[in-house]
């Protein structure tokens, strides 16, 4: 098997092109992806109830612990594929997909058993407690059934884009949102089945999303060729493999360990208040990065390639390019959360104390989204070259190493208040870090430049 021409581009295109071929898909992938989540939230808070929004907040970190199973495999198994194919390495790019589907669908299925067995303890302490209990119960048990096809979905994401196709990983983003907004009015509104019908809004589309990424491979223009000798665990890849996912993996399970004690924090002092304000914030998580995300998910492909070809000079202006692009769009988001809070948090509830709570604060959660790409592409960069220890340090840096005192400490002295300060905080700390990490990366790749002047284009 030759290596795609789609692929082969990302050694001799202009880095800007190929950037913005890249950056664009992925970005309206993760806009659509975050409208979805906007939208489920406006269901929910207009036609269920405010503990409805509490419910989604306690019930998606569990959910999104599952799809980082896919993810975390995906992307480890990406960084591979990319470099295997930069070296014109067929054979090894197959045994690794192979790979990925056999170990993401067996623990994704094995995970999902267990929550069905653990529910009421998973919920309990994740948060779910209270009025907040029976609604996120309703919803867990539900969604719960469309976790491993998700976990499929996002794995296969990341090996589509590795492959050279970012517009097909954009509509893996895009399905699963336009038919969870389809679904949601249907179910919650016509049928009136509560949170059960959010519940089955989300399974369906995580289905269907999984089929789709399926049908891809099955029929579609990859030219991975899954074998069954390529299933059996090939042990140095599915070390390198769970070495690089395990970043990905960190950064959820930071994530899903924040937000067990973040929701326990907010229930303490503010009670259903406090995890419904949160729910109304952390729904804009992903609209205030997206367009950082993409340029940083479409620089990883690109950077893989080109490291493993050895082309260091565009490896380098890739990191400044990604940087400079990403910085710039987080400006704009900025701009526009700053001035349209209270219009935005008027969209999901008309309860007056809730709005009046949620303003201020989701000011103080996305008050360094401008910076925030030097984190992200930090830790991806390292991922996309192969080196899961400094790529693991700095994306647990925010979560583990930052938030979770802040969220610890700052309470103590300025109640709920405190929550919200600590998110800037932890935001400029992580990116000074990895800001530092970048710089001398720069250092080591000029010294390679000036190493091996031929094999810099």
């Amino acid at each position: 098997m030759a290596v795609n021409p789609k692929s082969q581009a990302f050694g001799s295109e202009p880095l800007g092109k190929l950037l913005r071929q890249q950056a664009i898909p992925s970005s309206i992938g993760i806009l659509v992806m975050s409208i979805y989540f906007l939208v489920d939230t406006f269901f929910i808070g207009r036609f269920i109830s405010t503990e409805g929004i509490g419910a989604i907040t306690v019930v998606m970190p569990i959910i999104f612990l599952v799809a980082c199973i896919g993810m975390g495999l995906g992307v480890g198994g990406a960084s591979i594929i990319s470099r295997a194919m930069g070296a014109d390495d067929s054979v090894k790019a197959n045994r690794t997909f192979g790979n990925q589907v056999g170990i993401t669908l067996s623990v994704a299925v094995g995970i999902a058993v267990l929550g069905f067995i653990f529910t009421e303890e998973i919920l309990w302490i994740f948060g779910g407690k209270g009025d907040i209990a029976a609604p996120a119960k309703d919803y867990f048990e539900i969604v719960l059934i469309g976790c491993p096809f998700l976990a499929w979905a996002m794995m296969s994401n990341n090996v589509i884009r590795a492959e050279g196709f970012p517009k097909m990983a954009m509509l893996t983003l895009i399905i699963p949102a336009v038919i969870n907004v389809v679904l949601d009015p249907i179910f919650i509104i016509w049928l009136d089945m509560g949170m059960k019908g959010a519940g089955w809004a989300t399974a369906i589309s995580y289905i269907a999303c999984a089929l789709y990424t399926a049908s891809f491979f099955i029929f579609g223009r990859s030219d991975l060729q899954l074998s069954w000798k390529d299933l059996l665990p090939d042990t140095p890849i599915v070390k390198e493999m769970f070495s690089l996912g395990s970043v990905t993996l960190a950064r959820q399970g930071s994530v899903s360990l924040f937000s067990i004690l973040l929701n326990n924090m907010l229930f303490k002092y503010g009670g259903e208040l406090g995890l419904s304000i949160f729910g109304i914030i952390n729904r804009f998580n992903l609209f205030a990065i997206f367009p950082i995300l993409g340029i940083t998910q479409g620089s990883v492909p690109i950077i893989g390639f080109n490291y493993g070809a050895s082309k260091w000079l565009r490896v380098k202006k890739m990191i400044r390019y990604s940087v400079r692009s990403a910085t710039i769009s987080g400006i704009i988001i900025f701009a526009i959360m700053m001035l349209c809070t209270p219009y935005l948090v008027k969209l999901f509830t008309t309860d007056q104390e809730l709005i009046k709570a949620t303003v201020p604060a989701m000011r103080f959660v996305f008050v360094m989204t401008p910076i925030l790409s030097l984190n992200l592409i930090g830790g991806a960069y390292y991922q996309a070259i192969g080196k899961a220890t400094p790529a693991l340090f700095l994306t647990l840096s925010r979560q583990i190493f930052f938030l979770i005192p802040l969220v610890v400490i700052m309470p103590l002295y300025f109640g709920i208040d405190g929550i919200w300060y600590s998110f800037p905080i932890a935001d400029f700390s992580a990116s000074a870090l990895s800001y530092i990490f970048l710089s001398r990366q720069i250092k080591t790749l000029n010294g390679k430049i000036d190493a091996s002047p031929s094999a810099v284009t």
